[in-house]
């Protein structure tokens, strides 16, 4: 990526989730990178040369001066320009604090964007689309349902609110749990389609 960025000129973003990272030493390149942007000894010296060289006609054009110096903070600067970094971060318990003490670049080097709850009616948007695969007898049925999933997500979250009042604890309700809620919906209404079925072949043909 970093070739591609600052040799090539290729407009990047690499997205990292925190389930990705299995041992937070990863951290200390993004750190690097977010800091500075590069990181130290990731290209051998000839390895280094070639890159240079790749960028030498464009950043005389630019008015650098052709100096190993010259054109590396020339390449840094298109890398800085193309790639960009987007790290999707959990702040539910201590994880999130922590490496962000750790490798201050994660908070100091980036702009948060964080995501807030989904509102009611966006629940509700949500739960239509996905049991629009699902076939019911009468459209307000699936409306009902619909509403109804958004009442049930949005109470547990008022729900939290008093657990964490009542035992100084946290616990969290996000955009995915709403979608596996459906997705349980959805499982569910096809196995007991499936069970009712089969009774029907029972009655109408016996055992």
């Amino acid at each position: 990526m970093f070739t591609k960025a600052g040799a090539q000129g290729n407009p990047l973003l690499f997205i990292l989730t925190d389930a990705q990272i299995t041992d937070d030493k990863f951290l200390v390149y993004i750190n690097d990178l977010l800091s500075s942007g590069y990181i130290p000894e990731l290209f051998a010296k000839d390895e280094l040369d070639a890159l240079l060289g790749k960028v030498r006609a464009e950043a005389k054009g630019a008015g650098f001066d052709d100096t190993p110096d010259e054109l590396f903070s020339f390449l840094l600067d298109k890398v800085k320009k193309n790639l960009h970094l987007s790290l999707c971060f959990s702040p539910v318990g201590d994880t999130f604090r922590i490496r962000a003490r750790m490798f201050p670049g994660i908070i100091n080097c980036t702009s948060m964007d964080w995501f807030h709850e989904w509102p009611r009616d966006a629940l509700i948007d949500v739960a239509n689309r996905f049991l629009a695969e699902i076939e019911f007898p009468e459209e307000e049925i699936r409306v009902n349902i619909a509403l109804h999933m958004a009442h049930v997500h949005l109470s547990i979250g008022e729900a939290n609110q008093e657990f964490l009042l009542a035992e100084r604890r946290h616990n969290y309700t996000t955009p995915t749990s709403f979608l596996e809620l459906i997705n349980f919906y959805k499982m569910l209404v096809d196995s007991k389609r499936g069970k009712i079925s089969e009774q029907i072949i029972k009655l109408e043909t016996g055992l």
